[in-house]
Formats: structure tokens, C-alpha cells, sequence
């Protein structure tokens, strides 16, 4: 039996695993081990194992997860979300659907310090589903701002899923980053041009607030200035050079303490309970990196990725219809998969086809991170949606994928748009040194 064919059938035999329900980081584990083993010798496939294992779990640059993932727990759990949303609502709160706009601000900002897409739907589900019902926003209008501002924890940095597309791809962390400021801003716009179209369509979706005096406004900007100014201190530091992710990962979150501390919320209880969330979130991400390498080691043994590159490149279509085809298939898939785990099953496979397309890295990073946010609120495994629904028990699911439908429009003409203008993804890293 050819290596080649080996591959296929380690795919096929990893998609019964998951569909067997067996975690994913287990099932890439299983199946890159039996298949090394099965192409080399078992000997090999045990030493591959525990290197892998070993190394992937001890590597330095990986530090930057439980670093950021702390960072964010700590501002949760001072209630820094909060004062986000509640400067978002000051300053955008009269418009028509104001408080679902401010929705899409706080989770922007809050995105920016945490770095998962679940975490900030949670923290938004909490902090803005009940004021705009006490406004009387639509159910399906403010479940649906939640769950998909929530996506933007995914592509604003710090995110999870850019620390491990550039561990698995060899890639700067930090130029990933910078790369996903822009169109992540891009989306956050586009998602408020939606919801302003929905309410000027039917204002009764989300009935307009009151306007703020000036002096409101502006006061309401310093219950946030400190956790700004944290954010700025770390990307800054990172895009002007002074010093690398890892070390910005550990500003960040020896600042969020501080923060907390200056907010008045700092104590061993809280420093406990996001402690605990670390751990527990950065385990599971990190042993979930560790089965993708082993998975990636057995690919690379049945030289498939190589032989699937060489394929398309060889086809009669331009190059932008093959890739065109890669992102429809990742847009498919992440109905279905988590994109943590997609990007990990995936990037091993098209990351070579990639490259000999000509496309640059850092690009498709940010493009495959925006498609499969489309995932995260599309059925049947829309991460987000059940993160809301289970937020909020009396609200039904069917009522958030619903109230999520109108904002697909947004994501895919971002995409597009990011496909036409490379340079919203690769101008900013390429000024960074």
C-alpha cells in the first residue's frame, strides 16, 4: 500500500473518530501515530510520539497562550467588559440600533483582550442581552450582534487562532497580529452598517437611546482608558519592535492585574478564578496543538500535502479559482467544525498548496481565520450561537441562528473583499522589521 493511499485512509479514519465523538485532539494522535507507525515501523512512531509530545508541549513560544488567555480573564473578571460596553453605549447609543452598534464596539475592544470568539460571546451575552431588552431590542437582533461580534475575539488580537496557525506554519505570531487589525476593524464597520440597515428598515428592531451630553461621553471614556492603554502598550510594543510576542504576552498580563487592581476589582479570589479558567482553556488548547503536530508528522511521512499541491497548481484553473475552491471548502467545514480544530485538521494539508500558488502566508492566515468565523454562527455547529443559547436558557436557538443570518452577508463581502485588497491583511506587517 502507497504512502499516498495511507493518507487518504488516515483522513477517512479520523473523520470516524470525530463523528465517533472522540476528541479531536486524540483522534489526530491516534491516527498520526498508527499511520507514522504503519509507514515506517512502530519503534519510530513511539519515538515520534514522545519528541512530538515533549516538544509541544514545552515549546517557548506557546507560552504566549496561558499569557493572553490570562489577560482576558482577568479583565472578565474585573468586570472590565463592563465599562467597555457602557463607553460603546455612551457614545453610540442614539443611533437606530445604538446599543447592538455599541455591541459590536464592546466586543471589538474586548476581543483585543482576551483572544477567543466563545469567551467574548459569553462576556457580551452577560453584559448586553439585558440592556436591549430592558430597550426592547428584538431577541433575534441582540442574540445575533452577540453571537457574531463574538467571532471578532477570533481575528482582533491577541487571538488563540493566530498564535496557532503561526506555530504550525512557522510563521510570525506578532506580524499575524497586526495583520488581523484591519480587517477586523473592516468587519466590526460592516457589522454596524447591518444592524443600522435592519433598524432603519424596522425601527422597532432597535429603538434608538438616548443622546449623552458631551461631558457623559467623555467621562465615560476613563472607566476604560487604563485597559486601552494596556492594549496599545502590548500590540505597540510588538509592531514598533521593542520587544517580541512572548514578552508581550507577559506585559499583558502583569498589566491586566494592575488594571484591576487600579479599577478597585484586584483580589486573591478573582486572581483564583482566572487562574483556573487559564489552566483549563490552555490545557486544552495546547494538547489539541500536540495532536496536530503528530497528525502533521504522519502527513508529511505520506508526502500527501505535496502530492495534493502538485495536483492543483497542476490544474487547467487560475490560481484564484483554486484558492477560491480551498475557502469554500473551509466555509463548508466550518459548519460542521470548530475552527480551532479545523485550522489545526487543515493547515497541514493546504498550507503547501498555498505556497506553491504564490500566495503570501500571513494572507491566508487572515483570510481562512475570517471564512471560518462564519462557522462560528452558521448550524449546525455554530460555537457562538450555543454559547448565547446556553447564556440565556429562555432564548431559543432557532432565534439566534436567525437573528445571525443577516451579519454572513457582512463576513463574506469582508472576505471578498480581503481576496480583491491583499494589502488590508498585509500592509500593517509589512512596515513591522
Amino acid at each position: 500500500m502507497s504512502p499516498t493511499l495511507i493518507g487518504v485512509l488516515g483522513i477517512l479514519l479520523m473523520l470516524l473518530l470525530l463523528v465517533a465523538s472522540l476528541p479531536v485532539a486524540f483522534a489526530m494522535g491516534i491516527v498520526g501515530v498508527v499511520g507514522f507507525a504503519a509507514i515506517i515501523r512502530v519503534p519510530s512512531a513511539l519515538a515520534m510520539l514522545a519528541t512530538n509530545l515533549y516538544g509541544s508541549l514545552t515549546d517557548y513560544n506557546l507560552t504566549v497562550i496561558p499569557m493572553f488567555v490570562f489577560m482576558g480573564q482577568v479583565c472578565f473578571h474585573a468586570g472590565i467588559s463592563r465599562r467597555l460596553f457602557n463607553a460603546a453605549y455612551h457614545w453610540m447609543g442614539w443611533l437606530p440600533g445604538g446599543l447592538a452598534m455599541a455591541t459590536v464596539g464592546a466586543c471589538a475592544a474586548f476581543g483585543a483582550i482576551c483572544g477567543s470568539g466563545p469567551a467574548t460571546a459569553a462576556t457580551m451575552s452577560a453584559v448586553a442581552l439585558p440592556e436591549m431588552r430592558r430597550f426592547n431590542y428584538s431577541d433575534a437582533l441582540a442574540s445575533g450582534v452577540v453571537a457574531s461580534g463574538g467571532g471578532l475575539g477570533m481575528l482582533i488580537p491577541p487571538s488563540v487562532v493566530f498564535i496557532v496557525y503561526g506555530v504550525l506554519t512557522e510563521q510570525s505570531i506578532g506580524k499575524l497580529f497586526i495583520a488581523g487589525i484591519l480587517p477586523g476593524l473592516l468587519v466590526a464597520l460592516l457589522f454596524c452598517l447591518v444592524v443600522l440597515v435592519q433598524c432603519l428598515r424596522d425601527p422597532r428592531r432597535g429603538p434608538a437611546g438616548p443622546r449623552f451630553p458631551l461631558r457623559e461621553r467623555l467621562d465615560s471614556l476613563k472607566g476604560v482608558t487604563e485597559t486601552l492603554a494596556l492594549f496599545a502598550l502590548v500590540m505597540g510594543g510588538m509592531f514598533a519592535g521593542w520587544f517580541t510576542p512572548t514578552e508581550g504576552a507577559a506585559i499583558g498580563a502583569a498589566g491586566s492585574v494592575v488594571v484591576a487592581a487600579i479599577v478597585g476589582k484586584c483580589n486573591l479570589r478573582m486572581i483564583w478564578r482566572a487562574a483556573q479558567e487559564t489552566i483549563r482553556t490552555s490545557c486544552m488548547v495546547m494538547i489539541i496543538i500536540a495532536g496536530a503536530t503528530i497528525f502533521s508528522r504522519f502527513l508529511a511521512v505520506t508526502e500527501l500535502p505535496n502530492t495534493l499541491a502538485a495536483w492543483l497548481a497542476a490544474l487547467p484553473l487560475p490560481t484564484w479559482m483554486v484558492l477560491g475552491l480551498i475557502m469554500v471548502f473551509y466555509l463548508i467545514a466550518g459548519c460542521f467544525v470548530d475552527a480551532l480544530a479545523l485550522i489545526m485538521l487543515t493547515v497541514p494539508i493546504f498550507y503547501p498548496v498555498v505556497l506553491q500558488l504564490g500566495y503570501e502566508p500571513i494572507w491566508f492566515g487572515v483570510m481562512i481565520v475570517l471564512v471560518t468565523m462564519i462557522g462560528a454562527i452558521t448550524p449546525p455547529v455554530g460555537v457562538n450561537v450555543y454559547v448565547v443559547s446556553g447564556m440565556e436558557r429562555n432564548l431559543p436557538l432557532q432565534t439566534v441562528f436567525r437573528g445571525s443570518m443577516p451579519f454572513l452577508g457582512a463576513l463574506i463581502a469582508a472576505a471578498i473583499l480581503l481576496m480583491l485588497i491583499p494589502g488590508l491583511a498585509t500592509w500593517l506587517p509589512g512596515l513591522v522589521q
